[in-house]
């Protein structure tokens, strides 16, 4: 894949490219450490991989981040898994976090945004007010660095309170959202033993309430390890019984006290999406993920005091964690708790107009719905202040850069962002220097060493291959939970190639160094030796007006076949006759490869997701290999199962 010759859609003017955060980076760390002080980016990124040490050295300099106990060195050791950032230093990101309330104490470091779209803020001041209340009254109840403190909440204020308030005192904070069942809540936190709870009565979505006192009340009685439970009223309810009362907790006036901990000390536990077995719990550190994201949000991103952050996630998905570290570069965070399609599909474009965002992140999959919809974001909402419309979740199709264009602004950068839970951060995605080229990620992030491999571990360049990350990134997991030897984490990324990271994604690296998505490897369709991410097809399928949602599965088979279905999930009115299956066929024909145009296109009462809202392909593809359903997938990872027993027919009948 080569584009080099292709007119990129979006061009920085070099007014822009002066005033970026990167490119002052890159003159100051020239004279300081070395870094080269002509070639743009792609200078800049070589060095940072072949000089990893002082790249990261430079970063904690330019963003000053305040060690307590100075390091021995940056990389104590390099080998992966097992690298050792900054040995011997010690710092606590909720300080960092909270910086911005020494100069800016009533600006607002929040805009709590719900369903009716009106922001509130929160000052600086406030934000800090109520950690140092919280962490002093969480040292009252006994907990300590290491202690695990969970949260049931939806993406509301006091969420951020007590990941910081946790990471304040040293405890080690993981969440779910509201919408998970009790099952899928308790695969997760009964593996980290927490001895706090912070639970919502509920929470509002679509314009209805939903009360959750009853999964509350199970995972109560479920998580044994509890001290407490502390109530947060969203529906208005009295604490039950033995439950601790928010504001209670949040009234006092107190400094917050911050707790001094290494590097590598556990800062929270991220999950896989467990749709095969247990969630993988992914624990990361507090020194790796400070400084990870004041580079990937201060340099990428390009935010800083002036900026505000709306990014539409909920407290389940890493996008959230992603966000709240936005308070580390000053910026202004928006919480936004509520559908992403209420009243209307374009909802989340109104919620960027009146919170004046500067920085917008969504879903590829809501650009493409609001595409659909004919939503017309320039014509009916002021989104003057918007720099950059940044999407993740799963690759934007070429139609969703153009749409993007021509019905935001053309003047508009538009950061298609990829990486993973595993390092809560982006391999690939945001440079505010590079242009933007249709359907590719500008460039692999600073300090990054990502490639593209084939089987035997040789570099691709223009073709499809593994992604891979050949050196450490200090965000990657200290370890997982409950895995002693390590050999789950192992097995998880470095089974294929020992000692370089594999992710388990296919990408194209073009010869202009930008990046191309295709989907999961272990998803891959391989048809004669040609091979394709499902996202290629669901890109070219789903621009057809009759489909909704499609889900692409390649199966070997016994005998030596391969079976490709494509399952299509159809819009309001629309009907699978012979005309559009023709139209399906010819668009993957034309558009993609013959060698892919399915074998049977199967009409679906829907498509299932994982809980963070991807397509669920590795558990379907074992239901039609015949797995049995309990074998096939964890059930509390599914946000339908009953869309499940579709497919799970489907391999029966084809069984008979």
């Amino acid at each position: 894949m080569t584009s080099a010759h292709t007119e990129p859609l979006w061009q920085p003017d070099e007014e822009r490219i002066a005033a970026a955060a990167v490119t002052r980076f890159q003159a100051w760390a020239a004279e300081r450490h070395g870094a080269p002080s002509e070639g743009g980016y792609p200078a800049l990124h070589r060095w940072s991989v072949d000089e990893l040490e002082s790249f990261w050295q430079a970063v904690a300099e330019w963003f000053d981040i305040r060690f307590s106990t100075p390091y021995e060195r940056v990389l104590g050791d390099r080998s992966m898994p097992g690298a050792e950032w900054f040995p011997g230093a010690t710092l606590n990101y909720a300080e960092h976090a909270l910086r911005a309330a020494d100069e800016r104490p009533h600006e607002p470091a929040l805009l709590h945004v719900d369903e009716t779209h009106e922001p509130r803020p929160i000052t600086w001041a406030e934000l800090r007010r109520q950690v140092g209340s919280l962490a002093a009254e969480l040292r009252t109840l006994g907990v300590r660095p290491g202690d695990r403190v969970s949260g049931y909440l939806p993406n509301v204020p006091e969420a951020v309170v007590a990941l910081l308030a946790s990471a304040a005192v040293g405890a080690v904070w993981t969440s779910c959202a509201p919408d998970f069942g009790a099952r899928s809540v308790l695969d997760r936190f009964q593996q980290v033993e927490p001895v706090v709870l912070f639970t919502v009565d509920g929470y509002r979505y679509g314009g209805k309430q939903h009360d959750r006192r009853d999964t509350v009340a199970e995972l109560r009685a479920e998580l044994p390890t509890l001290r407490a439970v502390v109530h947060i009223p969203l529906l208005g309810t009295e604490p039950p019984e033995g439950a601790l009362a928010w504001a209670d907790l949040t009234a006092a006036d107190v400094e917050p006290v911050f707790e001094q901990v290494g590097f590598s000390h556990p800062l929270w536990v991220l999950y896989s999406s467990g749709t095969t077995g247990l969630p993988k719990a992914i624990v990361q550190s507090q020194g790796g993920i400070l400084i990870e994201h004041l580079k990937q949000l201060g340099l990428h991103c390009d935010l800083g005091p002036e900026d505000v952050f709306f990014w539409y996630t909920s407290t389940g998905w890493m996008m959230w964690n992603f966000l709240v570290s936005g308070l580390l570069t000053g910026t202004t965070v928006v919480i936004y708790d509520g559908s992403p399609g209420y009243p209307d599909t374009g909802a989340q474009w109104r919620v960027a107009e009146r919170t004046r965002a500067t920085l917008y992140g969504t879903s590829a999959a809501y650009v493409m719905a609001c595409a659909k919809a004919d939503v017309h974001p320039a014509r009916d909402f002021d989104l003057s202040t918007i720099k950059c419309v940044a999407t993740t979740g799963s690759p934007l199709p070429p139609d969703g850069f153009r749409w993007l264009h021509d019905e935001v602004r053309e003047d508009l950068w538009i950061a298609s962002v990829s990486g993973g839970t595993d390092v809560c951060s982006c391999f690939a995605g945001a440079v505010p220097t590079l242009p933007v080229h249709i359907g590719e990620l500008q460039a692999a992030g600073l300090g990054t060493d990502l490639q593209s491999w084939d089987p035997s571990g040789k570099p691709l360049i223009g073709e499809v291959g593994e992604l891979v990350v050949a050196n450490p990134m200090p965000s990657m997991p200290i370890h997982f939970w409950n895995d002693p030897d390590g050999s789950r984490y192992r097995d998880s990324y470095f089974e294929m190639f020992p000692g370089v990271w594999r992710h388990g994604d296919w990408i194209t690296i073009t010869d202009h160094g930008s990046v191309v998505i295709h989907g999961r490897s272990d998803s891959t369709l391989n048809r004669q030796g040609v091979r394709m991410g499902s996202a290629d097809i669901y890109e070219a399928v789903e621009r057809l007006p009759e489909i909704r949602e499609s889900l692409v599965i390649g199966l070997e088979e016994p005998d030596g076949g391969y079976w490709m279905p494509l399952f299509v999930h159809l819009a309001e009115g629309a009907a699978l006759d012979e005309a559009l299956i023709a139209r399906i066929k010819q668009t993957i024909r034309t558009e993609l490869s013959p060698r892919h145009v399915p074998d049977d296109i199967i009409e679906v009462p829907g498509v299932p997701h994982t809980l963070t809202g991807k397509r669920i392909e590795v558990p379907v593809k074992r239901l039609l290999q015949g797995t049995p359903m309990s074998k096939a997938v964890n059930p509390g990872s599914v946000d339908n199962l009953d869309l499940l027993h579709f497919y799970e027919e489907v391999a029966r009948k084809r069984a008979e």
